[in-house]
């Protein structure tokens, strides 16, 4: 072997042994004669000595230089006087080299390891080197451990991995598909799967009972810090298992992966609130639990204040009048405010509204310090103080809009808020299952229903008369898993009757011929012998990120792509051959700058 022990592993143990180890040299230090290498491998740091007395040795020290790759045979000694360097767990420990190679020499890198200023740009152009920082290292290793235990626990609990196909049929999913045109069938073309969620359904039917998969999954969408273009899904498909069984399979799971990864302790049971619960207190159906400030409602006591901006939404079918108190709020400068008007606007919001509480008693411009309180009368006043618990000194924000953006906001703020000023309860994780999701969002403009999740989601228990009648008021079983205010995990129980399958598919006014011609596969295998099912997907990159505490998935994927779905370091998407275009009959169209 060309190397004996990896650079990290080497510790007293060894001592008065010859090894050889393998790596870049992460740093070279001449001290009047003696040379020191830093020498770097996945596992770690070793300092090597190069004494001038082994002068073959020494002389390929003197040019080696930072990132070159060396291999080194060297004797364990004790650091001298018992010294310790604390930053390396190597540090009780140095090696005296007695042979240097220099396997390959580096040229001089584009940043240093351990800058901690540089760019994403740039980190990205060169991933190769990013990818050698301690840092990043870290986060690969820690997105294997989290994939092993996860593959071990399923496997223990009878779970079959089975890979699915990554050439598709385009089937509506909420989200663009990633085409691949089709050489051999003029005109046509293959998808990306978004998920493999009809093909888990049909291994259901085949029987396989439990499945799962660690698989690739595309969607052209707009892109943020917790979105990939191709992102990494733990999925998996359960037969003949119930909402609450395959919610305590999962939770489980978590539970034991962190405890096992990181010796995290999560709680015996995760909460479990309803969706409509969720959007009222808190905003969001992924809220972040760790934060104490809650949404209070106001609707009812705004519809006849003099304040248009509250009456209207507060008289609109679909308006809303919502308020968050924040304790000891009144500090917060009018810059502050200034700023969090600009961070609730990018939610739609046309403002934000305050009233900073000097006396809760009073009830008018002395007592309650805003431009708005002249415009409500002394009742509403009392209602907003009674209702949200105001204190002297708190400050109270408002959002007066429709039900959708006043969510959006309020729940937005309230976390932005929270972490700013410190009101949160202490824990590091706060897991929760949000429940009972609708079936259906209504399309604002259309008017058109959606499925909220998907439209293989079975209705609730009792409310499938409801697809025809009311869809608005038909509940799922559906269910989320939410860490930290990020959604890490979603699914369902699956519809596993043809009949019901269909009425889903009339309430989203999918023609029978069109669901036939997208779906047919599926309508069909329902009709033999399907087994009541459903299941869950985690996002990988969202759960490494929240446990190595990075700033955006890219941090814990390997060669990601920008918020511009572009790859830096291969320049991709590009342009490709004109041959290749033909033999798939495809012309690229020159695009009018004016368009």
């Amino acid at each position: 072997m060309m190397r004996t022990h990896y650079c990290g592993h080497v510790n007293r143990e060894l001592i008065g042994q010859t090894v050889t180890l393998c790596g870049w040299a992460h740093r070279r230090r001449d001290h009047g004669g003696v040379i020191f290498i830093d020498l770097r491998d996945r596992e770690g740091m070793a300092q090597i000595v190069i004494d001038p007395d082994t002068q073959a040795a020494f002389t390929i020290a003197e040019s080696v230089r930072n990132e070159f790759v060396l291999k080194v045979v060297c004797k364990v000694r004790a650091r001298p006087d018992g010294t310790v360097n604390k930053n390396i767990p190597t540090g009780e420990v140095e090696m005296l080299a007695s042979e240097i190679e220099i396997l390959n020499p580096s040229l001089t890198p584009p940043f240093m390891l351990d800058d901690d200023t540089l760019t994403e740009t740039v980190r990205l152009e060169h991933r190769y080197i990013d990818l050698r920082r301690p840092a990043m290292q870290e986060n690969m290793k820690l997105r294997y451990r989290v994939s092993k235990v996860i593959r071990d626990y399923l496997d223990e609990n009878g779970f079959i991995e089975v890979e699915t196909p990554m050439l598709n049929r385009s089937t509506p999913e909420g989200a663009r598909d990633y085409l691949v045109p089709s050489r051999v069938h003029h005109g046509e073309f293959f998808a990306l799967p978004q998920s493999p969620q009809l093909f888990k359904q049909l291994l259901m039917v085949a029987g396989f009972d439990r499945y799962f998969q660690i698989t690739k999954c595309f969607r052209d969408e707009d892109l943020r810090a917790d979105r990939q273009p191709e992102f990494t899904q733990i999925d998996l498909e359960t037969s003949f298992l119930e909402e609450d069984d395959i919610m305590n399979i999962v939770e489980e799971m978590i539970r034991q992966m962190l405890k096992t990864v990181q010796q995290v302790d999560l709680p015996a049971k995760f909460p479990r609130i309803p969706y409509a619960e969720a959007m009222s207190r808190y905003g969001s159906d992924k809220p972040d639990m760790r934060v104490t400030l809650e949404i209070t409602e106001l609707s009812d006591v705004m519809k006849d204040v003099d304040f248009k901006v509250f009456s209207g939404p507060a008289n609109n079918d679909n308006g809303r009048v919502a308020a968050v108190r924040v304790p000891n709020g009144a500090e917060i400068s009018r810059k502050e405010i200034d700023a969090y008007t600009d961070f609730v606007k990018i939610y739609g919001a046309k403002g934000l509204a305050y009233i900073k509480v000097n006396d809760v008693t009073q009830l008018n411009e002395e007592g309650l310090q805003s431009p708005i309180v002249k415009n409500i009368h002394a009742t509403a006043l009392r209602a907003i103080m009674e209702r949200t618990g105001a204190q002297n000194g708190d400050i109270i924000f408002f959002g007066a809009d429709t039900t959708k953006v006043v969510n959006e906001a309020l729940g937005a703020l309230r976390q932005k808020v929270g972490h700013d000023k410190g009101h949160l309860d202490g824990r590091a994780w706060a897991p929760l299952w949000v429940v009972d999701f609708p079936m259906f969002e209504q399309d604002e403009d259309s008017g058109r229903w959606n499925a909220l999740h998907h439209p293989f989601t079975s209705p609730k228990d009792g409310h499938e008369a409801l697809l025809e009648t009311d869809p608005g008021a038909c509940l799922s079983k559906a269910y989320d898993m939410v860490l930290n205010g990020w959604e890490v995990g979603g699914g369902s129980v699956r519809i596993h009757k043809q009949d019901v399958q269909a009425n889903v598919f009339k309430a989203l006014n999918i023609s029978d011929e069109e669901a036939q011609e997208k779906f047919g596969f599926l309508l069909e295998a329902l009709q033999y012998g399907a087994p009541p099912h459903g299941g869950l997907a985690f996002g990988l990159d969202r759960l490494v990120t929240l446990m190595a505490g990075a700033e955006s998935i890219r941090d814990v994927i390997a060669f990601p792509k920008t918020q511009k779905a572009q790859c830096l370091m291969t320049h991709a998407p590009s342009a490709v051959d004109e041959k290749q275009l033909r033999e798939l009959h495809i012309r690229v169209r020159q695009q009018n700058k004016a368009e």
